[in-house]
Formats: C-alpha cells, sequence, structure tokens
C-alpha cells in the first residue's frame, strides 16, 4: 500500500517536472505568465466546449455548432495587424466591422464533402456561427484600416500612432546643503 502511494507521488512530480499540472488543463504556474492572453483565452474557450460536448450541451444559440475561427494579433512597424483564419468561408460569408476601439469579424461556415466509396454516397455538412471581438490600441487610425482575404486566412491592417513616451526624467534640485548624518553619500 504504500509502495502504490511513493509511485503515485513520483507520477505527480514527474507530471509536474515536465511543465503539465496535474489536471492538463492549464499550464504550469510559471509558464502561465509568459503565455499569450489570446491564447490562453482561446484554450480555455476550447476546453469548456469539450466539457459541454461532453454532456451533449450546446453552448451556441440555435443548436448549430460553435467555431471560433483562431486569430493572431500583433503590432509592428506602426501597424496592428490581425490575421484570422477562415477555412471554408467564402469572402461573402464574412461580416467585418471596425469601430474606433474594435475590430469585429462575423460570419457563417458551411461547408460540403461528398465522396462516394464502395457503392456508397457518404455526404458531412459542417457549419457554424462565428463572432470575435478584437479590442484595438490607443491611436489606432480606423479610417485607414485595410482587409485582404487570401486562401482562407483574413488579414486587417489598420496603422496605428507610435506610443509618445508619457514619462520624462526631472531633474532634482537641492535647496540644502547635503548633512553629513544622512544615510546617503555621494561616492
Amino acid at each position: 500500500m504504500a509502495n502504490q502511494e511513493q509511485q503515485r507521488q513520483s507520477q505527480g512530480n514527474m507530471i509536474t517536472r515536465r511543465g503539465l499540472n496535474p489536471t492538463g488543463l492549464l499550464p504550469a504556474p510559471g509558464d502561465l505568465f509568459r503565455m499569450n492572453p489570446f491564447s490562453l483565452m482561446r484554450r480555455m474557450s476550447e476546453e469548456m466546449d469539450r466539457v459541454f460536448g461532453e454532456f451533449g450541451l450546446n453552448r451556441s444559440n440555435e443548436g448549430s455548432a460553435v467555431f471560433a475561427p483562431p486569430i493572431e494579433v500583433s503590432q509592428k512597424d506602426g501597424n496592428y495587424q490581425v490575421r484570422a483564419e477562415l477555412p471554408g468561408v467564402k469572402p461573402s460569408d464574412v461580416k467585418l466591422e471596425i469601430s474606433e476601439d474594435t475590430v469585429i469579424l462575423e460570419g457563417d461556415r458551411i461547408a460540403d464533402k461528398q465522396e462516394k466509396k464502395g457503392g456508397m454516397e457518404i455526404s458531412e455538412r459542417i457549419y457554424g456561427h462565428f463572432y470575435r471581438a478584437i479590442p484595438l490600441p490607443e491611436g489606432a487610425k480606423v479610417d485607414q484600416a485595410k482587409a485582404t482575404f487570401d486562401n482562407g486566412v483574413l488579414e486587417v491592417t489598420i496603422p496605428v500612432e507610435e506610443p509618445k513616451e508619457k514619462r520624462r526624467q526631472i531633474p532634482i534640485s537641492s535647496t540644502a546643503p547635503a548633512e553629513s548624518g544622512t544615510a546617503f553619500k555621494a561616492a
């Protein structure tokens, strides 16, 4: 009995040392702060969908499948860029809106697959509504936004004003001579 308890503890330590927590749902505590917040939110959403799916429940409104396109957000060279992977979606099925502080990506994915095998015709239909709201940084020039759709990837580029340094160093002047009994002395 004691031997089994030792094995269980050593297995738990092996799991922790490999960078996974015992539940496997979240990264190890040290890795949590290195993760992209968007990927962490997507991971949590996927886990919630998986749990609801195991109980036969669907998190969408009308019984259709939930589809959350993966997105990548970056800011470089004065541009804020949002890339969304939309496999099987036509550009005409995507609604893209932009406000002063948000890019909204919405639409429906419908894909039909038909094949014939061994005298049988097999058809599969994949569908789902998606909605993503991506916050914009301060200084985004929404009136100059551009979007392209190529090979299932939507790319939205918004020019952004480079943030001005809001801090500045202020010189310190002294009106009284330094006392010899202070804890701070000039070297």
